[in-house]
């Protein structure tokens, strides 16, 4: 799928001497899709100088492009830097477009800062910069009526309300919040006929309602949910070109994953789940490391959570292993981005599994190195910064101190342990209205208040 990625790194190498501060897309952010990582950072820096440039033609229009470029770095790196700079870029964008009393341009700018702001939540577990957002999509909403910023600022308000409720819907809710979707993605499909970048952005709408769909149907175990995430994710590759957007092409492939693994996971068919995990493991094939690494770690731990979830199905110890190699190779990107709350969620899981190796195996050295890797971990984290983060360390930990009590048959001091990490886990869950780990963490403690704790498989 990337051999035409790679002839194409070639040739603009070549160009890149030739016009080195032009960049090589020309502002056609459909290409950005060919470029690997490297090369779209270095696309980057060349749109910072051509829009910097003291004779350059329309510099809004030339410092929105850069900000897309700079946000899409970010996308693929989890780069903080990167995603500042395309934030900055995009501001610069909109007062040049205001000044010039360009209103269809300006609104352009106002929803790429507000995509910068919903991508920092997302990647970096800031939910107050979805207020920023939402603020910037409706101002931009307020000022047009058609265009490409009307439904993509229709797409970010409806992702900004959805996202909120992730936690709290029932079915009915979430299939109407998903039903918002609909409008914005119709008119993205009738700008694709025009403008081809716009077919990516539909693709992306597209995937984002999959992602909510997913969430919803995982927690509600909702199997219809889970199914229409599916049909989305599919429905989003369907409309794409392998050859010319391979990595908006691979996200739809992995969302599709995980909406199946999901599905196998909540109606309990092993089946399923294995189809879940094959497809994700398909998805990593057609994905390189080196042209998105984030989607590839991230790919590797949704891998790892549906090996994970097949092995509680069955218990074999081998899908432990290896959910816990996927873990290994996902920590391979996550260990050089040390902000990611995702690099937290995988640190954990894969104390989980490991745990779960030893109980199945009755090998006590394997809970060692599970307990010892788990509080360098969780001394990597802040209370403060990410709260939830280290919550869930908290309960990651105390399952260790459980697991290891069930093994040994013995209490050294590992329950009161593990009942102070619960507690403290307990605080933050409630706070912040995560009633799903909070009945988790009731049920541990439970588990732990008898005279002897209950184990199973």
């Amino acid at each position: 799928m990337f051999e035409l990625g790679r002839e194409l790194k070639r040739l603009f190498a070549s160009e890149r001497a030739k016009t080195p501060n032009d960049g090589l897309t020309g502002g056609d952010t459909s290409l950005l899709e060919l470029l690997d990582a490297q090369l779209l950072a270095q696309e980057a820096k060349s749109c910072d100088i051509a829009a910097g440039r003291i004779g350059a033609k329309d510099k809004p229009r030339r410092r929105l492009e850069a900000a897309i470029v700079w946000r899409e770095v970010a996308r693929r790196t989890g780069d903080a830097v990167a995603l500042r700079k395309a934030a900055a870029g995009a501001e610069t964008a909109a007062a040049g477009f205001e000044t010039a009393n360009r209103k269809d341009g300006w609104a352009r700018a106002r929803c790429e800062q507000a995509f910068c702001a919903l991508l920092g939540a997302e990647i970096f577990g800031d939910p107050g910069l979805n207020a920023a957002a939402e603020v910037a999509f409706q101002e931009a909403r307020t000022l047009v009526k058609g265009g490409l910023a009307a439904p993509l600022a229709d797409v970010g308000l409806a992702a900004i309300a959805a996202r909120r409720t992730l936690d709290s819907a029932d079915a009915g809710e979430a299939w109407a919040l998903s039903g918002q979707f609909t409008a914005p993605i119709a008119a993205l499909d009738s700008i694709a006929k025009r403008v081809t970048a716009a077919r990516a952005l539909a693709a992306e709408a597209r995937l984002i309602r999959a992602e909510l769909l997913a969430g919803w149907g995982a927690r509600l175990k909702d199997g219809d949910l889970l199914e229409a995430a599916a049909l989305e994710a599919a429905t989003a590759a369907q409309r794409l070109d392998p050859n010319y957007e391979p990595l908006t092409w691979a996200r739809a492939k992995i969302v599709h994953g995980q909406a199946l693994a999901l599905r196998g996971e909540s109606v309990g068919d092993v089946d399923a789940l294995a189809a879940g995990a094959g497809a994700l493991a398909l998805a990593l094939d057609n994905l390189a490391r080196d042209h998105s690494p984030l989607d590839w770690a991230r790919t590797q731990v949704a891998l790892a959570q549906a090996l994970q979830a097949l092995g509680d199905a069955s218990s074999d110890a081998r899908a432990f292993e290896h959910a816990i190699s996927c873990y290994d190779r996902a920590g391979l990107v996550l260990k050089q981005t040390t902000t990611l709350p995702l690099r937290g969620v995988a640190a954990g899981a894969r104390a989980v599994c490991l745990a779960r190796v030893a109980e199945l195996t009755g090998d006590a050295g394997v809970l060692d190195a599970a307990e010892a890797a788990m509080k360098i971990e969780l001394g990597k984290l802040s209370p403060r910064r990410d709260p939830v983060g280290w919550a869930l360390a908290q309960l990651h930990l105390a399952r260790l101190y459980e697991a290891r009590m069930g093994l040994t048959g013995r209490d050294n001091g590992e329950r009161a342990a593990a009942v102070m990490a619960l507690e403290a886990a307990l605080d933050v869950f409630a706070e912040h209205g995560l009633r799903s780990l909070s009945v988790l963490t009731h049920e541990a403690m439970e588990r732990l208040s008898g005279p002897r704790p209950q184990f199973g498989n």
